[in-house]
């Protein structure tokens, strides 16, 4: 039982669709209708209004640390385990919006954030360096999320290895748009329109 209220707490939490909301209060056009249609940060940037996707990408990021920190002081253990699922699936499928929510980058630092900061650390370090390297965003996520599970292990996380294994095959598969585009050659570069 405590799983799956840690799970449904974490659902909740992570579904709340901030980049939605964000536009909607800044007065701009609904999210869905811009760009990739999804409700993250990389999409509110396309707004135009830099000030809502940096709330967004913080606010997106602090949905996955809260629900773990918040089920952790309650149910210690692995309940967090579940909370963090619940939050990420939650940010991805949002009930409210038909499912249809972001790509999950910023949950899923945020929820790693909760369960093990130095392997959070870890993932913006390898976030930058090859965002540095290859100038693409995706690329960096892609990577640093591949990464994420080796880094539980060597920290002696096998539980949280599992999971954020789990989390990043969904991860990228969220990103099938980007990795085709990829492939293309046409994937928009950092810092590029």
């Amino acid at each position: 039982m405590p799983f799956l209220l840690a799970f449904l707490f974490g659902y909740a939490l992570g579904s709340i669709p901030f980049g939605l909301i964000l536009t909607r209060l800044g007065g701009t056009a609904d999210l869905r209708s811009i760009g990739s249609g999804n409700i993250g940060a990389t999409n509110v940037l396309r707004t135009g209004r830099k000030d809502l996707a940096a709330l967004t990408l913080l606010l997106d990021l602090l949905k996955g640390t809260a629900a773990v920190l918040l089920v952790a002081a309650l149910a210690p253990g692995h309940p967090p385990l579940a909370a963090a699922l619940g939050a990420f699936l939650g940010h991805l499928f949002p009930v409210w919006l038909g499912f249809k929510g972001g790509k999950g980058v910023a949950t899923f630092i945020g929820c790693l954030l909760g369960l093990a900061w130095p392997a959070a650390f870890a993932f913006g370090l390898s976030w930058l360096a090859v965002a540095w390297a290859t100038r693409y965003s995706s690329v960096a996520a892609l990577s640093a999320s591949a990464a994420t599970p080796l880094v539980l292990l060597a920290l002696h996380r096998p539980e949280a290895a599992a999971l954020f294994a789990l989390l990043a095959v969904l991860l990228w598969a969220k990103h099938a748009p980007n990795i085709n585009r990829l492939r293309a050659g046409s994937e928009t570069k950092i810092g590029r329109s």
